[in-house]
C-alpha cells in the first residue's frame, strides 16, 4: 500500500476511538429475522465481502466506512506536488509547474487545464513600469537573499517631565542661564576663554595693564595743563580800544558817588606744559578792592586757542564800575584819586591803585573749571580824567 493511501481512521491502528456524539452512538439491534451483525474481521479487507448481502451498492467495510470516523472535508489525502506535476498534461510540449505559474517562466494553470479560452476568469497584470526594477531583478534578488518584511517601529519611551519641560521657554531660559554660569566658572578656573579659548584670566590682567600704559600715554598727551598767569610789571591795565572802548562810558560822580570806565587786562600765559594747542572756551574775571574787600569790575573773554609750549598774550575785557553811599567812600576816593589829571599833582606823579584780579577759566579738555587770582599792588589808572573834572 503507498504511503498516501494509509487509513487515517484511529481506530484502525489501535488509537482511541472518536470523541465525537454521533460516533460513539450505540449500534442498534436487529429483531428477529432482521440483518445480523457483520463482523469487522470478516470483512477487514475489500474483497471479503459481506455474506448476507447480495446488493451490490452495500460494500461495507471496517476499514473505509464513512460512518467510522469523522468527515474532514477530504475522502482521502492528496499527493504531493511534484506527483501532480509529473502526471499533469503537457501544454504546448511542457509540463505544467507550480512554481512557473507564479514567476511567469511557463504554462499557467488556467492554460495547461484548457481554461485559457475563458478571459472571465484570468487576467493578465500589466507588465511593470521602466523607472522601477524589473521583475527579473526583483525574482534574482529574492533568490540571493531572504525577503526583509518593513514592520512598523516600536515606540520609544515615554517624555520625562524634565524634557518636556526644557521644551518651554521657561525650560530654554533655565538652560541658557545654566549654561552661562557653567562658562563663567570654567572661565574663572582658567579651563576656558570668553572670546574663545585664548581670552582666558591671565590674558585679561595683561590686556588691561597693557591698555592702562597706553590710556596713561595718550592722557598725557591729550589731556591739557592749566597754564600759569601773570600780569605785566609796567601796566597790568591797558585802555580799552575800539568797539569795546565805544561800548562802556567813561563817567566819574561825586553825586550820587559812582564811576565806570572800561579797560584790558594784559596777562601772559605760560603753555610750556601742553604738548597740544590749548583753547579756552571762555574766562571770566572779577576785579575786587582789597583794602575794603568791595567789587570793582568785571570781565569776560570768549573763545581762543593759544600755541602750546610757548608765552603768548591775551588782553581780558573788564568793565570798571562802582557804586558808593557818597564821595567820602574810601573805594571811591582811592579809585578816583589814581585816574584824576596828572596836571593836578604838584609832583606830575598819580598814586597807584592796587586790585585783586580772580579769572575762572574753562578749559576744552578738561571736566572742571579751574580759577587763578592774582594782587597788583600801585598799578597805574588806565584812563586819565580831564583836569577840570570835578
Amino acid at each position: 500500500m503507498d504511503y498516501d493511501r494509509k487509513s487515517t481512521v484511529s481506530s484502525f491502528y489501535g488509537r482511541r476511538s472518536s470523541f465525537d456524539a454521533l460516533n460513539n452512538a450505540p449500534v442498534p439491534q436487529f429483531a428477529q429475522g432482521g440483518r445480523p451483525r457483520v463482523d469487522s474481521s470478516s470483512s477487514f479487507y475489500a474483497d471479503h465481502q459481506s455474506r448476507t448481502s447480495n446488493d451490490p451498492l452495500n460494500h461495507n467495510t471496517a476499514g473505509y466506512n464513512r460512518s467510522s470516523f469523522l468527515d474532514a472535508g477530504r475522502i482521502e489525502p492528496l499527493k504531493g506536488g511534484r506527483d501532480e506535476e509529473e502526471e499533469a498534461p503537457a501544454h504546448n510540449g511542457a509540463g505544467w509547474d507550480v512554481y512557473a505559474d507564479f514567476n511567469n517562466a511557463g504554462p499557467r494553470y488556467s492554460t495547461a487545464f484548457g481554461l485559457g479560452s475563458n478571459e472571465a476568469a484570468y487576467h493578465q497584470l500589466p507588465p511593470p513600469t521602466p523607472s522601477g526594477p524589473s521583475k527579473t531583478e526583483v525574482d534574482a534578488d529574492s533568490t540571493l537573499a531572504p525577503v526583509e518584511l518593513v514592520t512598523v517601529p516600536a515606540l520609544g519611551p515615554e517624555w520625562q517631565l524634565s524634557e518636556m519641560k526644557n521644551m518651554t521657554k521657561s525650560g530654554r531660559r533655565e538652560l541658557k542661564s545654566e549654561d552661562r554660569v557653567a562658562k563663567w566658572k570654567a572661565w574663572n578656573r582658567g579651563e576656558t576663554g570668553l572670546c574663545g579659548k585664548w581670552f582666558t584670566r591671565k590674558f585679561l590682567v595683561f590686556f588691561i595693564f597693557g591698555w592702562c600704559v597706553v590710556a596713561g600715554i595718550v592722557l598725557g598727551i591729550c589731556i591739557p595743563r592749566v597754564p600759569g598767569l601773570s600780569f605785566n610789571s609796567q601796566t597790568p591795565l591797558v585802555a580799552a580800544t575800539g568797539d569795546y572802548n565805544a561800548s562802556i562810558p567813561t563817567e566819574f560822580s561825586r553825586y550820587p558817588a559812582n564811576f565806570s570806565f572800561p579797560a584790558l587786562a594784559d596777562i601772559q600765559v605760560d603753555t610750556t606744559g601742553n604738548l597740544l594747542p590749548l583753547t579756552f572756551n571762555h574766562i571770566s574775571a572779577q576785579v575786587w578792592n582789597p583794602s575794603t574787600n568791595m567789587q570793582v569790575g568785571t570781565g569776560y573773554f570768549g573763545h581762543s586757542t593759544l600755541q602750546p609750549k610757548g608765552y603768548p598774550k591775551i588782553q581780558v575785557p573788564l568793565n570798571f564800575s562802582y557804586v558808593a553811599s557818597n564821595d567820602t567812600d574810601p573805594t571811591w576816593n582811592s579809585w578816583y584819586n589814581a585816574c584824576k589829571n596828572a596836571g593836578t599833582y604838584p609832583t606830575g606823579v598819580r598814586p597807584g591803585v592796587s586790585f585783586l584780579l580772580i579769572l575762572t577759566m574753562d578749559i576744552a579738555g578738561l571736566p572742571t573749571s579751574h580759577s587763578a587770582s592774582t594782587q597788583v599792588s600801585s598799578a597805574p589808572c588806565p584812563i586819565q580824567l580831564p583836569i577840570n573834572s570835578v
